[in-house]
Parts: structure tokens; C-alpha cells; sequence
């Protein structure tokens, strides 16, 4: 009764009846968004174009489906639409040192990190994914390399846990679509998550992050180096290069990360279900590393450039000590 009469007014021109109404589904369709962009700037503007069709177009919802699918509809094809129209920033130049031969073209340029806290999303029954793989670094770069119809059946189905029924309906199209398509789509994406996102141990995470962090702080390359498996895997969007060994890494690292007159202070903060340090050079946000960790060991290091700090509630510069 409260949703009827919030939708009534609504449609009446209460833009705080609007408001209350769209605002429980606000973090959730930013995920959803997130998912399908691969960038939160771009799922930030998605989630802000959905609301303003939502309000134009309230008139047309006739209570088929619940509001929430209703705006999970909007949602998606406003992705859809913008991936069509291939609506990407332009890449950052990003100047490089020189760096050893890559092993692969590594992360799409647009890819972002995205702030624990934001996170609010509960999968249905039918989702194939936790919520932790599901917004996983590995997971939201494997949906990049579907098209985006593939794309946007995957998260619907595999993610949120709709039924082919009700996925069709979001994408005006027949089941039988939907089935092909998230059958490709589940191809692709198992092959590329080879390895699964496993259930971290807290305490083990705890220590292994109190001993990068130790590693960055005091500039010590091979204490960090110690803490990374064999095959690790390096990253830095939006430079499209990836990395692949210790033995590259300490190369890149130490190209990158640990140039002589380099000293940082760092803050800890998570993204993507990951843990994540933020980097500081005299004082100015330098990078952000996201981490991935098996036991006691680094699995991957993505790097992202320092514009995205912010976004996690961390100051651009730190006070003087």
C-alpha cells in the first residue's frame, strides 16, 4: 500500500514521492550497472539516466512485474544503449617507464575499481554466482569480453537470478534467445575465470595485507616479492598490459612502483570484495592497488591511476606528519 500510494503521488509530479521510491534500488541498480560497463563513472551516469526515464515514463508502469524489475529494465537497456554507441571516455595517457616485454593486452582501458561500501546487492534464489565472485576484478573484466546482449543475460540470470521468463521480458526478447545466449556467455566466462574466487580467511587476509603494506611503506621490493605466488598476474588500466611472473613482477615493480626517491604512506580500503591499499607520494594520492590473495600469497596486483581514490571516501592529499 505504501509503494501504491508513493507511485501515485509520484506520477502526480511529488518528486519526493519519487525520490522515496527509487532510492532503496539506487545502490543495487549501480552495481547492476557496474557490471555491464566495467566503469563506476560510467554506472554512476547510467544509474542517474535511468531515474530520469523512470520519472518521464512512471505513467507506463502498470504493475506487471514488481518496480524493482521494472527499473532492473530500464537499467539494462540504458547499458545496452550505451554500449552500443561505444559512449567511452577517451583513454588516459598514462607516461610509462620503460617496462619488460608483456604477456597479454591486459584489462580494458575503462575498467574501475568499485568502493566496498557501496556494495548492496542480495542474489535471488536462481544466481549461479556469490555475491563476492560476482564483483570480483577477474569476473567483471571476464563480462567485458562479451557482447553486450550475452553480457546483460549473464548478470540477469547467472547474477541477479532471474528466470529466462523474466530476463526475456527485461530484454524484449523470447527465452529461447536468452537460453543461447547465456549458454555462449557461461562458455566464456568459465573459460577465462580459470582459477575460482575463493572464500578468504579473515585472519590470513589481515596479516597478508599488514605485511604489503609493510613492504610498500618501507620500499622493500623483495620483501613484497615474497608475498606474490609464481604466476602472478600484473595490471594497470587503463594501460592495456598484463604481466605474468615474479620474476616480470619484480621488473615492473620496481620500474613502477619502487623508483629510487619513491616513499609512500598508505591506507588501506577494499574494492570489488578485494583488499586495496591506497597510495601516497609526498603527501598526493599516487595509485590504488587491488589485490587478490590465496592463503598467505598475492595471486594479482591491478594498479589504477590515482583519480579513482577519491571514490573511496580517501582524501586526494594527506595531511603533513
Amino acid at each position: 500500500m505504501e509503494t501504491t500510494d508513493l507511485i501515485s503521488r509520484a506520477r502526480a509530479g511529488d518528486h519526493d514521492a519519487f525520490r522515496d521510491l527509487v532510492q532503496d534500488h539506487s545502490r543495487e541498480l549501480q552495481v547492476h550497472c557496474y557490471r555491464m560497463l566495467g566503469s563506476l563513472q560510467d554506472a554512476e551516469d547510467a544509474v542517474q539516466e535511468t531515474f530520469v526515464a523512470a520519472w518521464r515514463n512512471l505513467g507506463d508502469f502498470v504493475g506487471r512485474s514488481s518496480l524493482r524489475t521494472w527499473l532492473y529494465k530500464i537499467a539494462t537497456n540504458r547499458c545496452l544503449s550505451m554500449l552500443r554507441a561505444d559512449s567511452r571516455r577517451p583513454r588516459i595517457a598514462v607516461p610509462l617507464p620503460s617496462l619488460p616485454e608483456p604477456a597479454g593486452a591486459g584489462d580494458p582501458p575503462w575498467l574501475e575499481p568499485y568502493p566496498d561500501v557501496l556494495l548492496d546487492q542480495h542474489p535471488g534464489p536462481d544466481a549461479r554466482y556469490e555475491t563476492r565472485e560476482a564483483i570480483s576484478l577477474a569476473f567483471v573484466t571476464a563480462l567485458q569480453l562479451l557482447p553486450p546482449r550475452q553480457r546483460a543475460v549473464l548478470v540477469l540470470r547467472d547474477v541477479l537470478g532471474y528466470h529466462a521468463t523474466e530476463a526475456a521480458e527485461i530484454l524484449d526478447t523470447t527465452q529461447e534467445s536468452v537460453q543461447s545466449a547465456l549458454k555462449r556467455a557461461r562458455a566464456t566466462v568459465d573459460k577465462h575465470l580459470s582459477d575460482p574466487v575463493l572464500k578468504p580467511d579473515p585472519a590470513a587476509e589481515h596479516r597478508l595485507v599488514a605485511r604489503f603494506t609493510d613492504a610498500l611503506e618501507r620500499a622493500d621490493l623483495d620483501a613484497l616479492v615474497d608475498l606474490l605466488v609464481t604466476d602472478v598476474r600484473l595490471s594497470m588500466p587503463p594501460v592495456m598490459l598484463e604481466y605474468r611472473g615474479a620474476a616480470t613482477a619484480r621488473r615492473v615493480l620496481a620500474a613502477v612502483t619502487f623508483r629510487p626517491g619513491l616513499t609512500y604512506r598508505v591506507v588501506p580500503t577494499r574494492a570489488n570484495g578485494q583488499p586495496a591499499v591506497a597510495l601516497y607520494f609526498e603527501g598526493r594520492a599516487y595509485s590504488l592497488l587491488v589485490v587478490t590473495t590465496s592463503g598467505d600469497h598475492i595471486t594479482a596486483i591491478t594498479c589504477f591511476t590515482p583519480e579513482v581514490v577519491p571514490r573511496f571516501g580517501l582524501p586526494r592529499t594527506l595531511p603533513a606528519t
